[in-house]
């Protein structure tokens, strides 16, 4: 019976999209991200970075995406409330499967792992490897880097749900658990990179193979049996920001807002996703350092990486229908502006509260320039997602054509910010300066492509 719910999951998450975008286009999918994976690793390596650091970035990279895709958790509970309207997927079928809840969770997160290593996983670790081996790279070196990305993603994803399972269990659990957590590594002295799947690729034995993937194994035990489904599972939004949303004069902003408070895990699943991307850039900041002995720009690294984890922030959209919005006296010009200041409510209060955190670790001069950086690489990243997408991001991402966009267009504004991250040695004073004006000029770009998305947008979908 679970085989069978196994093959009926992958058979699910395929139709889903390819029904979204065709299956051609679909397929495409896993070639974009080969190409766009070794044109990032070759342009890397042009500014000085080895291949080694790229690997380690890769990892990285990709357990954040498995954290990511670890909140299906706050989907389902969402599902089950009825907010999402005909969102419907096996895993939460239980009701109706002579099946229990557990087994066909562990089911899902063992056909995610499966289905975004043939999608995602593999062609990126294919298109590091052309170019990591035709620099000097060896073949096992990929199929070792294969094996760690693998099991980062599953990391990730057991991770997320465990923490979420905790918070849904009592809502001063998960507060206490990372307390006690951050104290014991600080307390013994620990590095918490050592114990995951990362220490498969910088240190392989059979001592690495076991510290790495039995916390992973671990975390996804405890997360589903911890996981509590229904939809009062996790509480409700909190009071406090329920409260503050509720004073915003504008109505489509207040409405957005209020979507996202009172949706599972409230704005807590903002700071929880930015959160890890700030954790991610300090241990890639790390490893730079120790790669190369250069010193990045912490702000500009910040800043930038920040703002392009902002786009996680377009949960304000989680519970729109686009079409939705062609019964209201409303032109979707002002849809997309109210959008914007929810979005920025969010991205920039969460943004500049972890930035002013790093100040403990990193110094206070160059985080401000983060400060400046962020507004403008966020403002960015709404309009070319607005532009782009509309009111459908995680769906029309997938679409091949689009995602090669989106991602030129980000990658346009992320590479010269980052390799000014790197490169700020060369001109201490200038190159930060230099920076601040680049996404100033993102950030007029973006406004100019959040007023012609509303047009855009209006027109396709009336038209439709």
């Amino acid at each position: 019976m679970t085989a069978t719910v196994f093959r009926w999951m992958v058979r699910e998450e395929w139709r889903l999209h390819s029904d979204l975008f065709g299956g051609g286009r679909f397929g495409a999918f896993p070639v974009a991200i080969a190409a766009l994976t070794g044109l990032a690793t070759w342009l890397l390596g042009a500014t000085g970075t080895d291949a080694e650091t790229v690997a380690g970035g890769l990892v990285a990279l990709v357990a954040f995406f498995g954290l990511q895709v670890g909140t299906i958790g706050l989907v389902g509970r969402d599902a089950l409330r009825d907010v999402l309207g005909d969102v419907t997927l096996l895993v939460f079928s239980a009701r109706t499967l002579p099946l229990s809840f557990r087994r066909l969770l562990a089911t899902f997160l063992v056909k995610d792992v499966c289905y975004y290593a043939a999608l995602v996983l593999t062609p990126a670790v294919a298109g590091y490897g052309v170019v990591a081996v035709l620099e000097g790279g060896s073949v096992a070196g990929v199929a070792l880097l294969w094996v760690a990305v693998v099991a980062a993603f599953a990391f990730g994803a057991s991770l997320s749900l465990t923490l979420i399972a905790v918070a849904g269990r009592a809502k001063t659990a998960l507060p206490a658990v990372l307390a006690v957590g951050t104290v014991a590594v600080l307390a013994g002295g620990l590095d918490p990179v050592a114990y995951t799947p990362y220490a498969l690729y910088a240190d392989p034995g059979p001592a690495t193979l076991l510290r790495g993937l039995i916390p992973t194994a671990l975390l996804a035990v405890v997360g589903v049996l911890l996981f509590d489904p229904s939809p009062d599972g996790g509480g409700g939004g909190s009071r406090l920001f329920d409260g503050l949303f509720t004073a915003v004069d504008d109505p489509l902003a207040r409405r957005s807002l209020l979507a996202v408070a009172r949706s599972s895990g409230s704005v807590s699943k903002v700071a929880f996703s930015m959160g890890v991307l700030v954790v991610v850039t300090a241990l890639l900041l790390r490893q730079v350092t120790l790669a190369t002995g250069i010193e990045p720009h912490s702000g500009i690294a910040f800043g930038t990486l920040l703002g392009l984890g902002a786009f996680t922030t377009y949960w304000v959209t989680q519970f729109d229908e686009p079409r939705e919005y062609l019964r209201f006296p409303v032109a979707y010009g002002r849809v997309f502006r109210s959008l914007r200041r929810a979005y920025l409510a969010l991205s920039l209060s969460t943004g500049v509260a972890y930035l002013a955190a790093a100040s403990v670790w990193f110094p206070v001069e160059r985080l401000a320039v983060g400060v400046l950086v962020l507004p403008g690489v966020a403002v960015y990243v709404f309009g070319v997602t607005a532009f782009v997408t509309g009111l459908s991001p995680n769906e029309l991402l997938f679409d091949t054509p689009l995602f090669l966009a989106f991602g030129a267009a980000l990658a346009a504004l992320a590479i010269p910010l980052l390799v000014a991250a790197l490169a700020v040695t060369v001109a201490p004073t200038w190159v930060p300066v230099g920076s601040v004006a680049l996404a100033t000029v993102a950030g007029a770009v973006g406004l100019w492509l959040t007023r012609r998305a509303g047009p855009r947008w209006d027109r396709r979908l009336r038209g439709a």
